[in-house]
């Protein structure tokens, strides 16, 4: 696909697209989804369980989301991107997460202190999810959880053919408008690197989970994906 970068590119290709488009990635988020983002991430933070003191590491973190809901739980929260201008606009939130450059297959954090991984829009960002999966896996305590908010395709015809109409000619225009055309080129083609259900299941049973979990959200455009350190 011409709008996706080559293999041996993709890590860079995405740490760049991310400088360039964080200082207006939430506005766009809010655009796209109507600002049911924001629900989408509470859902999330909520059915793992955070707690007042847990340990919270938000991997790809981008503008910092996630990172927020957890502290406002009063947990503990590390916020590690690889793009530093999506840390800096991330920054102005003043949530007191503790931020860290740093790529999601080798975070600088001891074996086993996480209670939390937590993880939005980031899965078909990967250079190498095999790799990420794992690396959330060795974060995590035994019976830690994982979360993971990502797009999906919906099941019914109809609604996949409205849901790829609104990702492949709307979501550039806005793009374009707003932010970055490639950029918002690049998202609906990204959808190609995210694996089916099943395989995205047994990938994360393989990294060392278990109680894989799924819950579809916006007609099934959105996933939310948790899971259990076994």
């Amino acid at each position: 696909m011409s709008d996706l970068p080559p293999a041996t590119e993709k890590r860079e290709f995405v740490r760049a697209m991310f400088d360039r488009i964080a200082p207006r990635y939430d506005l766009m988020n809010r655009i796209m989804s109507l600002g049911m983002d924001r629900s989408w991430r509470a859902e999330a933070i909520d059915a793992v369980g955070v707690e007042p003191g847990a340990l919270v590491v938000d991997v790809a973190s981008g503008t910092g989301d996630l990172a927020e809901l957890a502290r406002s739980k009063g947990a503990r929260v590390v916020a590690a991107d690889l793009a530093l201008g999506m840390l800096c606009q991330a920054r102005s939130r003043s949530c007191g997460a503790h931020q860290v450059q740093a790529d999601a297959v080798a975070l600088p954090l001891r074996d086993g202190c996480a209670d939390v991984v937590t993880c939005g829009f980031a899965l078909r960002n990967f250079a190498d999810l095999d790799a990420v999966f794992r690396e959330c896996a060795r974060l995590l305590r035994s019976g830690g959880r994982v979360a993971f908010v990502e797009f999906d395709e919906p099941r019914a015809a109809v609604l996949r053919w409205g849901h790829g109409v609104h990702l492949r000619r709307v979501v550039p225009r806005l793009g374009a408008w707003f932010s970055d055309a490639r950029a918002y080129r690049y998202l609906p083609a990204s959808l190609h690197y995210l694996p089916p259900e099943g395989e995205l299941f047994a990938r994360l049973e393989r990294a060392g989970f278990a109680h894989v979990e799924k819950r579809r959200r916006m007609l099934g455009a959105i996933q939310l994906l948790f899971a259990e350190r076994s």
